[in-house]
Formats: structure tokens, sequence, C-alpha cells
């Protein structure tokens, strides 16, 4: 609460006017009016030193787990412009209607996704996603490329996400 250049509380208020990340207070005030006032400011948890290190620990841990249950962004999604990925469900979507992948074609857009703007070679791909199932025949990862466009994409012969860079293989634009 006694931090140089701004006070806790003025910290705490202007992080919650953009973020509900968990606020733990740390300070030697120990009166109640100042619990009070620091709940009252957005914080989540309050403890007054001298405090045991392996309580901060398990007061973390507890906020991090009611945070991520509680908050719908914290679900195990990965979105980039339309496509989002539920990583649990192993479903896609393209502005949020349901695209019907297949196992591989999931693996290889979830692992573009993964690395936006990095291009990775057909053999790369392959090594990676297939291991080495289709060796012989390096023409399968362009047809699911081919495939993913045509259930990710707006435009497939104009893609704006599922990219290939000539010469050298395919990328995942943010």
């Amino acid at each position: 609460m006694m931090m140089p250049q701004m006070d806790g509380l003025t910290a705490c208020s202007k992080i919650r006017e953009f973020s509900n990340i968990p606020i733990i207070m740390l300070t030697a005030k120990t009166e109640d009016m100042d619990k009070l006032i620091g709940f009252d400011q957005g914080a989540d948890d309050y403890l007054t030193k001298p405090f045991n290190i392996l309580e901060l620990k398990a007061r973390i841990r507890a906020l991090l787990r009611r945070s991520a249950a509680s908050d719908p962004s914290h679900s195990n999604t990965l979105t980039i412009g339309t496509i989002t990925l539920d990583l649990d469900a192993r479903n896609a979507y393209h502005s949020g209607q349901l695209a019907d992948l297949t196992a591989k074609e999931f693996d290889v857009i979830e692992f573009l996704m993964r690395s936006p703007n990095r291009v990775y070679s057909r053999e790369a791909l392959l090594d990676t996603i297939w291991a080495y199932e289709y060796r012989s025949d390096i023409r399968t990862v362009d047809v699911h490329i081919r495939r993913l466009r045509e259930k990710l994409e707006e435009n497939p012969a104009e893609p704006q996400y599922i990219m290939t860079k000539w010469g050298v293989g395919y990328y995942f634009k943010k």
C-alpha cells in the first residue's frame, strides 16, 4: 500500500480499469479500515507483514484456481481473428460456426496457430504432426492445408490466415 510514486490503492484501482487479474495487497498496514479500503479498491486478498511465505503461496494458488474457474477467457481456447480452437474439446470455429475438422487437420491448425507468423516447411510439418507416417508423400501437407482453407477461410482462394510462403512452407498469419 505504501509504494513509492503511486500508492497500492491507486495502483489497484488503475489495474481494475482494464483487468480482472487477481490482486493480493501485501502491506504493513494492519487496521481493519485499511483492509476494507483495499478490498473496496479491487483487491482480492490482503496480507499483512510480516507473513509466512507458505501462506502467501497458498493464497496465490487459491486465487489462481478461483480466477481460472470463474473467468471464461481462461478457458483452454486459442483465438486469432475469426478462428477459435477449443483445445479441450478439439473443436474449431470459424466466425462462431463449428468447422468439422479431422484429427490431423486440427493438429495442423493448432500447431500453426501456436506460433503465428512462423513459417514451417512441409518436411517440418510432416515430422512434427505425422511423425513420419507419410514421409514418402510430402503432398499430404498440401492436401490438409487446402482442406483447412476450405473449412476455416472466408475465401479459400484468397486466404487471410492460412498462408503459403512460396518455396518455403506454410504459416498462420496473425
